[in-house]
């Protein structure tokens, strides 16, 4: 990790490091593997409700231009279906509790189940900066150029932007 930044990890589960966790999974890899620390498999069942998985510890950021956020791993939203039931998890640098990883089964009702065994890494840790601007609460935005431009942009409401 780089030197710009500390962050403190407690272990909750002494089976994380025979799992050999914390790890990248390659040298250049965003994203800190987590793993499933359940005491036995859990099925979740297509488009069932969300199930919330320990992983295993707890992360102290502390530095408020730092957060962290939980993805799934690709291959296994885009092979299996096994997404997160909150899409990104955000975790705040003052969260200081154990990380939960919510995972569903996103495939359609007549599909397989999945199932997740204790250990399998099911998602992934990316730490990024956090921008806080300072923010104008304004009756509009003006008459300049780009203002004008804006106003085009979204004149046509959510998604008006997108296919022609």
């Amino acid at each position: 990790m780089s030197a710009e930044l500390a962050i403190d990890l407690r272990l909750l589960d002494p089976r994380l490091r025979d799992w050999g966790f914390p790890r990248w999974g390659s040298a250049q890899a965003a994203g800190l593997d987590l793993h499933a620390c359940l005491n036995a498999p859990l099925v979740l069942a297509p488009q069932g409700p969300p199930a919330l998985i320990p992983a295993g510890f707890a992360v102290a950021i502390r530095d408020p231009h730092w957060c962290g956020l939980v993805f799934p791993r690709s291959g296994l939203g885009h092979r299996e279906g096994l997404v997160l039931g909150n899409g990104t998890g955000v975790i705040d640098a003052d969260y200081e509790g154990p990380l939960m990883i919510s995972a569903w089964n996103r495939n359609p009702g007549a599909s397989a189940a999945i199932r997740i065994e204790p250990g399998d890494r099911i998602a992934q840790l990316v730490f990024t900066r956090v921008t806080r601007p300072a923010l104008s609460v304004r009756e509009a935005f003006g008459d300049s150029e780009l203002a004008e431009e804006a106003g085009r942009r979204g004149s046509g409401g959510f998604g008006s932007t997108g296919r022609r």
